[in-house]
């Protein structure tokens, strides 16, 4: 997967990636639909262009601490798994990495952050590129949920 053109946001004091070609869109926090007994990275879902997804909080993935802020934001990211939403901190530009900026991060054999695939290593600042299907793949919890979401949209088209 190409970080070449990535759309980069904040979380925490910190700058991600992910690939452009990965994100649907990028939305204001609205209704999300909070469901009991969740993982607490799972906020809840939202219907976001007419479909349902998943919305993931990434500072309580990374930090076990709510996005907070009147920049926060939702990616919607499509992966061959689910399409969810990512809420970050806030969203902040579109990236073009050359490919003599990227490294690979030994983190990636680390279990619990294999979703971060190389780093951006630019003249001011570094910025982690983040693979969104290792992301929602690593996820404690997210098969039983995203099963639970493919049943609900096969009824959604039955009853329609």
């Amino acid at each position: 997967m190409g970080f070449e053109k990535s759309v980069v946001f904040g979380c925490g004091q910190e700058e991600y990636a992910v690939p452009v070609e990965q994100v649907v869109s990028i939305e204001k926090l609205e209704h999300i639909t909070p469901i009991p007994h969740l993982p607490n990275y799972l906020l809840g879902f939202s219907r976001m262009r007419g479909e349902l997804v998943p919305v993931l909080d990434f500072q309580r993935i990374l930090y076990n601490q709510p996005s907070t802020g009147d920049l926060v934001r939702v990616i919607v990211l499509n992966t061959d798994v689910v399409n969810f939403g990512l809420v970050v901190t806030d969203a902040r530009e579109i990236l073009d990495f050359n490919d003599d900026v990227l490294r690979q991060v030994g983190l990636v054999n680390y279990a619990k952050t294999q979703y971060f695939t190389a780093v951006a290593n630019l003249e001011n600042r570094m910025i982690t590129c983040v693979d969104p299907k290792i992301l929602v793949n690593s996820l404690e919890g997210i098969r039983e949920i995203i099963q639970y979401l493919h049943k609900m949209l096969e009824n959604e088209e039955v009853n329609s």
